[in-house]
C-alpha cells in the first residue's frame, strides 16, 4: 500500500544499538528506505543488511559530510549514537560526550529534514530532548509534537517483570511508565496495569526499584562490554512502528515518550500519548494514581527539572 513508505534514518547505526535496531527496520513491511549514518563502518553495516530479503532500500552514509544526504526526505529520524554506559557511570556522566553528539545531528535535522519525527535513544534522555527542542528552536523550525525521548525500554521492562512475577504472557500486560528515563526518575504505574495485578508493598517496592535499575543490571552483567543494546533495540523500533503507523492513519496507538509537557511542574515529563498523523494527537496525562505513584512523581521533580535546566544550558551555550 502506497502507506507503507516510511523514509528512515538511524544516525549512530553501526553501535551496539544502532546494528539490531537497523536490522528489525529493515525487517519491516513498514519501511521502504533505510538511510543509516555513522561516523565508522556504515558502509559495511549497510551492504550486509541490504542483502536481507525485504523491500526497505538500505544505503549507508560516512561522516559528516554525507550526513546531508542522509537526511534529505526522511519522515523519521531515530538516533541511538554516542557512548554507552560503563559499570559505576550513572546516565548523567555520558553527558558532556553525548550532548554535543546530540546537538550536532539534530542540527542537521533541522536544517535537512525539519518536519521528521526525531525519536532520541542517547543517554541522558532527561537532557537530550531539551537539548533538541533549543536545538530546533534556534532553527525557528521547532513542533512540540514531533520530539520524542523514547523511554519504551522501560515499559518493555515493566511488562516484562510483572508477567514473571505474577506467570502471565508478557506480550499481554501493559504498563505505562511515566517521568523521566533515569534512575527514580523512571516511574512505572504499577496501578494502571492491564491486566490488573497486586502486589504486597514491600514486593511493589522491590519491582518498582528493579525496573528503574535495570539498566544497571545490564551494565554490571555485560561487566564493562556495554550496556543494554538489544533490548533497547526492540523497544526503540517497537516506538518507530508505532509511531509509522499513527502516521500511516491507523487510530488509537498510544505509547509512553519523553517529551515537551504541561502534565507537571517539569517542562519535559513522560506519559501515555496519543500518536497521529503530526507525532502526538493528544496528551492522555498521568490519570488516577496511588499514593504510592504521587510520592514517586514528587521525589521525582527536582532531578527531572535539574536535568531539564542542565540540557538547556548546554544548547544555548552550544555553536
Amino acid at each position: 500500500s502506497p502507506q507503507n513508505n516510511a523514509k528512515v534514518a538511524v544516525l549512530g547505526a553501526s553501535g551496539g544499538i544502532g546494528q539490531p535496531l537497523s536490522l528489525l527496520l529493515k525487517n519491516s513491511p513498514l519501511v521502504s528506505r533505510l538511510s543509516l549514518y555513522d561516523i565508522a563502518h556504515t558502509p559495511g553495516v549497510a551492504a550486509d543488511l541490504s542483502h536481507i530479503e525485504t523491500r526497505a532500500n538500505v544505503k549507508g552514509f560516512l561522516g559528516p559530510e554525507q550526513l546531508p544526504e542522509c537526511l534529505k526526505g526522511c519522515n523519521v529520524v531515530v538516533i541511538p549514537a554516542g557512548v554507552p554506559r560503563k559499570p559505576g557511570m550513572t546516565r548523567d556522566d555520558l553527558f558532556n560526550t553525548n550532548a554535543s553528539i546530540v546537538a550536532t545531528l539534530t542540527t542537521a535535522c533541522a536544517k535537512h529534514c525539519p518536519e521528521a519525527m526525531i525519536c532520541i535513544i542517547s543517554n541522558p534522555v532527561n537532557s537530550t530532548i531539551p537539548i533538541t527542542s533549543e536545538v530546533f528552536k534556534k532553527h525557528g523550525v521547532y513542533n512540540p509534537n514531533r520530539i520524542f525521548g523514547v523511554t519504551t525500554l522501560d515499559i518493555v521492562r515493566a511488562n516484562t517483570f510483572v508477567a514473571e512475577l505474577k506467570g502471565l504472557d508478557p506480550a499481554r500486560v501493559n504498563v505505562p511508565v511515566i517521568g523521566g528515563h533515569a534512575g527514580k526518575t523512571i516511574i512505572p504505574l504499577i496501578s494502571q496495569c492491564t491486566p490488573k495485578v497486586d502486589f504486597p508493598q514491600d514486593q511493589l517496592e522491590k519491582l518498582t526499584g528493579r525496573i528503574q535499575e535495570a539498566g544497571t543490571e545490564v551494565v554490571k552483567a555485560k561487566a564493562g562490554a556495554g550496556s543494554a543494546t538489544l533490548s533497547m533495540a526492540y523497544a526503540g523500533a517497537r516506538f518507530v512502528f508505532s509511531l509509522v503507523d499513527a502516521m500511516n492513519g491507523k487510530e488509537g496507538v498510544i505509547e509512553c515518550a519523553f517529551v515537551r509537557s504541561e502534565e507537571t511542574e517539569s517542562p519535559y515529563f513522560s506519559t501515555p500519548l496519543l500518536l497521529g498523523k503530526n507525532g502526538i494527537e493528544k496528551n492522555l496525562g498521568i490519570g488516577k494514581i496511588s499514593p504510592f505513584e504521587q510520592k514517586m512523581v514528587a521525589e521525582a521533580m527536582s532531578e527531572l527539572k535539574a536535568s531539564v535546566k542542565k540540557g538547556e544550558e548546554f544548547a544555548k551555550n552550544f555553536k
